[in-house]
């Protein structure tokens, strides 16, 4: 796995630490960043006069740097400094000692005549809000329309956290362009961290890989290395029946329609066979809506157990349209004694609002909820508040619930029991849509019943939903995206194969 490790700000600082130990310079890792700072610049803007806000720390040495490197390219380059330069102190101000042109006071009278500005004020480890001049560059900059190049990430947003540090009005660059380096950060893919970083390139600045077989990183950038290597595709000798069988289980007659989305999305994610249990009154009408999709009446928790006795129904997704109440806790409590992987989500979860701990003490590890976030505060009421960051509650949340939990939204996380977490990243903001939740519910059980990894599935089927609705467009409803997933699982098979 190379690539999509994700590094905390505590993380990176022992990385810079390890590579230093390993030989490398830091005077050369700040070289090295301020170069690919020139070089993201010299590949996306004309030469032109450009200004580089420089902090205290050494994120600032990165600028001085990023600036020696393009005034030796040709460019215009001027840089404001926020503090005075006899303060700054080792590889910052060796940087700045090697930077042979003025340094100003930062201020807003410096952007005066420019095209481009790079940010270099503060780093990811920043532990207080934007204020004074800072606060002021801001301003400055949003009135005049400038585009942002940022060092690492822009100044305002915690690494960690991906949103300023504030009591509500806290603020932050908004960069056209992100320049980090060796990983990102947890804050490159939370929102609004994300949203203000733009366009994000992670730059080779020399830190040698290995360092991160010490550092044992727990969070991830959901993406093929992730989970890749454990992607069910078909073979040439195999059956339907080695693809497993998925159930979903229907609402009554007249909530039908978010189970057979489900269905949908468990069929298109490959699984070989998938029923929808119909309770009496809804079998007529799921019947008449599907074809390749099997119906399998049932009636109450004690029916669903006799279906589930089958072990070859060896996948069961529970929720979409199922109602609120007791009856749901029961069909839960029936789908969980089965031998069957489990996937909870919308009512199945909000019917355990006043009895989460009942939930937890039927969840196993073959299980994943997929939460939204009204939906997580019902079962893990205050934790979002209490958690220092959200992918922390998340994290907090699977070990509680000692299973997989997928907190959907536009920075979907996904957690695993044993800590580790992924950010998915690829979600368009069109894919926020009515039933898009229970396509993805159905995706998930569509790769459990085919012998996926739990995590891992959670994740792919996660990746899969938004790339579909990626490919999509504007436009998308919940019906389209398990129609785009044979282009997707095409795409995917030749990028596996190279």
């Amino acid at each position: 796995m190379t690539g999509c490790e994700i590094l905390t700000v505590a993380e990176m600082v022992q990385t810079d630490r390890l590579a230093v130990e390993a030989g490398v310079p830091s005077l050369t890792l700040m070289d090295n960043a301020g170069r690919a700072i020139a070089d993201e610049v010299e590949a996306h803007y004309l030469a032109a006069a450009i200004v580089v806000m420089s902090g205290p720390g050494n994120n600032g040495g990165d600028g001085f740097a990023a600036a020696r490197h393009l005034r030796e390219r040709g460019y215009e380059v001027r840089v404001g400094l926020l503090g005075a330069p006899e303060l700054l102190k080792d590889d910052a101000a060796e940087m700045a000692r090697l930077w042979y042109g003025e340094i100003a006071p930062l201020t807003p009278k410096l952007l005066d005549g420019a095209a481009l500005v790079i940010d270099t004020l503060f780093g990811a480890g920043l532990s207080r809000p934007l204020d004074g001049l800072a606060r002021a560059m801001v301003a400055a900059i949003e009135a005049s329309g400038l585009p942002v190049v940022a060092g690492d990430i822009p100044s305002g947003i915690h690494g960690d956290l991906g949103r300023p540090l504030d009591d509500g009005d806290g603020v932050s660059f908004r960069a056209q362009r992100t320049v980090t380096f060796f990983r990102k950060k947890p804050g490159h893919l939370l929102y609004p961290g994300r949203a203000m970083c733009g366009e994000i390139i992670v730059a080779d600045i020399g830190i040698p890989n290995q360092v991160l077989d010490t550092i044992r990183p727990r969070t991830f950038e959901n993406d093929l290395d992730l989970w890749g290597g454990e992607f069910p595709l078909p073979s040439l000798v195999g059956h339907k029946y080695d693809r497993g069988h998925a159930i979903v289980v229907s609402g009554p007659s007249f909530s039908t329609g978010a189970a057979r989305l489900a269905a949908r999305g468990a069929l298109r994610a490959g699984a070989g066979l998938v029923s929808v249990a119909s309770p009496p009154d809804a079998v007529g009408i799921n019947a008449a809506h599907l074809t390749a999709i099997m119906v399998k009446p049932f009636d109450g928790a004690k029916g669903l157990s006799a279906l589930l006795a089958d072990k070859r129904l060896n996948a069961v997704a529970l929720g979409p349209g199922l109602g609120v109440g007791e009856r749901t806790q029961d069909l839960v409590a029936a789908a969980l004694a089965s031998a069957a992987a489990v996937v909870l989500d919308a009512d199945a979860l909000t019917s355990f609002s006043d009895n989460a701990q009942g939930l937890f003490g039927q969840l196993r590890p073959q299980c994943v909820l997929t939460p939204h976030q009204g939906e997580f505060d019902r079962v893990f009421p205050g934790l979002l508040d209490r958690a220092a960051s959200k992918l922390e509650a998340v994290r907090e949340a699977a070990r509680t619930a000692h299973c997989v939990v997928l907190l959907k939204g536009p920075d979907t996380l996904i957690a695993s029991s044993d800590g580790r977490v992924a950010i998915n990243a690829n979600a368009p903001p069109w894919l926020a849509t009515a039933g898009a939740g229970d396509v993805l519910t159905g995706m998930i059980a569509g790769l459990l019943a085919q012998g996926m990894d739990v995590f891992k599935a959670a994740c792919a089927g996660a990746w899969l939903h938004g790339e579909a609705a990626s490919r999509f467009g504007v436009g998308l409803i919940a019906e389209d995206i398990p129609e785009q997933l044979p282009a997707v699982l095409s795409a995917l098979r030749q990028q596996m194969s190279e």
